[in-house]
């Protein structure tokens, strides 16, 4: 019987197919064995590293003027992760690569004018946003300005979450956003929303505060500077003051109603401007505290909350309030007519804890009397007293022994200019 496979006996013969068609034929088998699809073909246990994120039903294929610099910087900025060897050309232009963000992918090649791709600076600017979401836009957002990103719009809050706007050196629009959390307890009125320290020279601050409580300050606007990295509260330092305190920024429902209310009590009020975070209005009290107020966009009122309350305070941030005024009688007065504020007795003389009905202001926030004019001196949680305290004298600041307190151990400080302010271990 003949062989039916006897053909199949000749030797064989390698051909030379056209080297583009290779090529090509290449990038496409090489795409398909690392796009998952189908069932599981093997019950063998896979312990290697995890497969790469898949390309999905929309992929950006982006266009850069340096490709080999691109791979780079998206690595460093935004943590991008090679998909696989790039493929690079004899001229050395980055042809085809792949990078995995996240769970997603982005490609991008070099440009290749001969065929009108071009990237966005010599097309003239963007035509498109790359929409980035990660964990925390602030950190992410100074580290790509900090690799050359041009910053097109300072990180803020929105209805949609926390977002910031740069373009990158190739060009290209990130609008980098970290979403809202979930399931937080909501900012009442008359809650500390925002808070700020007052320096003569706020570049030393940052110093300062960056090597006592890991604070990581990033430019906001002139002389403002933002801390990044809190979990929990929006906190700021603005320079060129000589009265040392902390700003406060009060949650208002109706702002208009408030700056009635202020005036009316005796002291002074801006009228309401449209800032990205929401209506804002500056304001004095009837015994010159500076403060400020603020309602947020409507279809979020009343506002999430952005300071934690203060069982969940983290390292770094603020867990206590202690607001000094000339007048206590009057403060009470005031504060109580504008912010609906409670007062009970607090633990020392003299001393009382403000209150939003049967619960306490957040962060936690108390008033004494007697101060020849108005400041606000913060208690930042740290998680180690001892070693904050040394940071502290070795940072050209003050700071007492530490001691234990009916609700923790604390240390009376002062900054290298002069802030007063408390370290509490709790």
């Amino acid at each position: 019987m003949t062989d039916p496979l006897e053909a199949l006996h000749t030797p064989i013969v390698p051909v030379d197919p056209d080297p583009d068609f290779a090529a090509r034929l290449r990038e496409r088998l090489r795409r398909a064995l690392l796009q998952p699809m189908g069932d599981t073909m093997t019950t063998v246990q896979e312990t290697s590293a995890p497969a790469p994120a898949p390309v999905r039903t929309l992929t950006p294929y982006i266009c850069v003027d340096d490709g080999q610099h691109a791979l780079r910087w998206y690595a460093e900025a935004f943590g991008a992760e090679l998909r696989s060897e790039p493929i690079v050309m004899d001229d050395g232009r980055v042809g085809h690569a792949e990078l995995t963000i996240g769970d997603s992918v982005m490609m991008l090649a070099d440009e290749w004018p001969e065929e009108g791709l071009l990237g966005p600076t010599a097309r003239g600017g963007p035509s498109q946003s790359l929409y980035l979401t990660v964990p925390d836009v602030d950190v992410v957002f100074s580290r790509a300005v900090e690799l050359g990103a041009a910053p097109d719009r300072p990180v803020a809050d929105y209805p949609y979450g926390r977002n910031g706007v740069v373009t990158d050196p190739f060009g290209h629009r990130w609008m980098i956003t970290t979403p809202p959390s979930p399931g937080r307890p909501r900012l009442r009125e008359g809650d500390v929303g925002y808070a700020s320290i007052w320096v003569p020279d706020v570049d030393r601050a940052a110093t300062f505060y960056g090597t006592v409580l890991g604070w990581h300050a990033s430019p906001a606007s002139g002389s403002s500077r933002h801390v990044q990295g809190l979990p929990e509260q929006h906190i700021g330092m603005f320079g060129g003051q000589e009265h040392r305190t902390m700003f406060l920024a009060f949650a208002v429902e109706d702002i208009r109603d408030a700056i009635q209310r202020i005036r009316a009590a005796g002291g002074h009020a801006e009228e309401p401007t449209d800032e990205p975070y929401g209506l804002s209005a500056m304001c004095t009290d009837d015994q010159g505290m500076s403060f400020s107020i603020y309602q947020p966009p409507e279809r979020t009122s009343p506002v999430e909350e952005r300071l934690a309350q203060s069982a969940g305070v983290s390292h770094g941030e603020i867990s206590y309030l202690t607001i000094g005024v000339p007048d206590i009688t009057r403060a009470r007065t005031f504060f109580g007519t504008v912010l609906g504020w409670d007062f009970i007795p607090g633990h020392t003389p003299g001393g009382w804890s403000v209150r939003l009905g049967d619960t306490e202001v957040r962060p936690m926030t108390g008033m004494h009397g007697g101060t020849e004019r108005p400041v606000v001196v913060p208690m930042y949680a740290v998680d180690d007293i001892e070693s904050a305290v040394t940071r502290v004298r070795e940072a050209g600041g003050s700071a007492t022994a530490p001691a234990q307190q009916p609700y923790g151990i604390t240390s009376e400080c002062t900054d290298d200019q002069g802030s007063r302010f408390y370290l509490g271990q709790h």
